[in-house]
Order: structure tokens, then C-alpha cells, then sequence
């Protein structure tokens, strides 16, 4: 009888393990599944001004309202917004959790080799949000270079990676869940900055008198070139036919005055617009 009881609970083990297996694998929905739903699955990880809800429960941002017209340029009705920390945009991809992110994520080398990247949507330089008069006089990621001033970062977010390419040590980081935490993060003192785009610092800056945007703030130069990303939408491996219909509209839709009307809303520059067209995909992914 133990006997029996034991293979039945090894081989109830197995299956679970089996099923769990196949969950975690699922693969992602193809074009075609898509267009025949009527519905796709984005999502945004709540950051002014690239991708969020707003409080009446509308998606906003440069992502999701370039996102809305390529959606009905190719016949989807229903647009099913979901909302998550930034860190979790590339796992819920790769659990198929949603089918597209409009959060206008930075192109970089190593996300090329989790996920699927559509041709810049956006391009944007970077900034500094600190405490109100600048106590520690911070104008740039290399201060942190040196002495004890720490600056706080978001967690998936590549100004870690930035900060390590400056030669900041670990000691001199934080590391916080979402933007939502980095105005009381830095006028509590826990973090004398928080490292993020200039459009993200701007945005949290005028929320709050605590703190305020880092004046003259100095780009960070790494291997000899300024610093400026450039945000795309973003798919599962294996989805190739969908990120590719989503390349041809927005390729057509930047070039059109609304595109331009459509990002410049949220805060974009002239450079930062013009920006967009400097690098194809192919070279953000293959970039050292």
C-alpha cells in the first residue's frame, strides 16, 4: 500500500511539475490570433510621460497613444491595458502575460537578447531629480563616482548599467521598485538623487516641492559618446510576424505630422524627435 501511495503522489508530482512546465513556457500569440480576437494585450509600467493610466483609467504617454493608431491601422478593436513595474515588463512578456509593451523601453544589447524590439518610436536624453536646493551639489552620474552621495535607481531600468560604466560603486546605489517611490525616496534622504530619464525627473519634479530637476545637468559620456536611448515597443521572442506589422505602421505614422503632434505632447524635444530617426534597431541590438 505505501508502495502504491508512493507512486501515485511521485507521479501526481511529475504532472503538476509537467503543467506548471507548460505555463511557464506558453508561447505567444501570433498576429493572426490576434486580429481574430479583435483584442491584444499591452502593457505599461506606469511612467509619466512614456506609459501610464491616467486617473480616469485612460492609457496615456508616447507609447500607448502611437500604440492606439497602429492598433486600428491593423483592424484591432480592443486594446486590453495592463499595468506592472517596470522589472516585470520582459518576464510577463516571456510568461505571455501581455503581447506588446508601449512603454517606450530602451533598446539595448542585452534586452535584444530576451525580447523583440520594433524599430524608435522615441529618443530621450537623461537627468537628475534631487532635493529641494540641491544640498549635495549633483549635476551628473559621475559624481557618484566618488565620496558617499547615493543615488537611487529604478530596478530593470539601464541607468544601473550606466552608473556601472561610470565606475559608481554598489555601495553608492539604491535600488527602488518604480518611479512612484523616488520623490519620497530622495526628500526622506535615503537617496540624495534618483537617476532617470530628463522627461521621467521633469515629470516627478513638479509634483512636489521637496525636491526639484538638477540644473546644468552634464550628459554622461561613456566609451567616448554622450548618452541618449532610444524607446521602442517591445514583443516575445517568436513574434516576429506582429513586430514586424507594427514596424510598417510606424514607420508610416512618423511620417506624418500627427506623430510628431502625438509625442511632442508629452514633453519630447525637437532634438528628441529628430533623434528617433538617427538608429535603426539592427544597430541599438548590435551596439557594444
Amino acid at each position: 500500500m505505501q508502495d502504491m501511495l508512493k507512486s501515485k503522489s511521485t507521479f501526481l508530482a511529475a504532472t503538476v511539475a509537467a503543467v506548471l512546465m507548460t505555463a511557464g513556457t506558453a508561447g505567444a500569440a501570433s498576429l493572426e490570433q490576434i486580429t481574430e480576437s479583435g483584442t491584444i494585450r499591452i502593457a505599461v509600467a506606469n511612467e509619466i510621460p512614456y506609459g501610464y493610466i491616467d486617473m480616469s483609467g485612460e492609457a496615456k504617454g508616447a507609447g500607448p497613444d502611437v500604440a492606439k493608431h497602429i492598433a486600428e491601422q491593423l483592424g484591432i478593436e480592443n486594446i486590453e491595458w495592463i499595468t506592472t513595474n517596470f522589472s516585470s515588463l520582459i518576464p510577463g512578456l516571456e510568461a505571455d502575460r501581455f503581447d506588446m509593451v508601449a512603454a517606450e523601453m530602451a533598446i539595448l544589447p542585452q534586452r535584444c537578447e530576451q525580447i523583440l524590439f520594433s524599430e524608435p518610436n522615441t529618443s530621450y536624453g537623461e537627468g537628475l531629480l534631487v532635493a529641494a536646493g540641491n544640498p549635495k551639489d549633483l549635476h551628473a552620474y559621475s559624481d557618484f563616482a566618488e565620496g558617499d552621495a547615493k543615488v537611487a535607481i529604478m530596478a530593470g531600468a539601464d541607468q544601473l548599467e550606466m552608473m556601472q560604466a561610470l565606475g559608481v560603486p554598489q555601495s553608492n546605489m539604491v535600488t527602488i521598485a518604480s518611479n512612484a517611490d523616488a520623490i519620497s525616496t530622495v526628500a526622506t534622504g535615503r537617496a540624495d538623487a534618483y537617476a532617470a530619464t530628463g522627461l521621467t525627473a521633469s515629470e516627478l519634479a513638479g509634483k512636489s516641492d521637496d525636491v526639484e530637476l538638477a540644473s546644468d545637468f552634464v550628459d554622461p559620456v561613456i566609451d567616448g559618446e554622450e548618452v541618449r536611448s532610444w524607446g521602442g515597443f517591445a514583443f516575445a521572442q517568436g513574434s516576429e510576424e506582429l513586430r514586424d506589422a507594427v514596424n510598417e505602421a510606424l514607420a508610416e505614422f512618423k511620417q506624418t505630422d500627427e506623430w510628431r503632434q502625438t509625442v511632442s505632447q508629452y514633453g519630447f524635444t525637437e532634438a528628441d524627435v529628430e533623434g528617433s530617426f538617427e538608429r535603426t534597431t539592427e544597430e541599438l541590438c548590435a551596439a557594444e
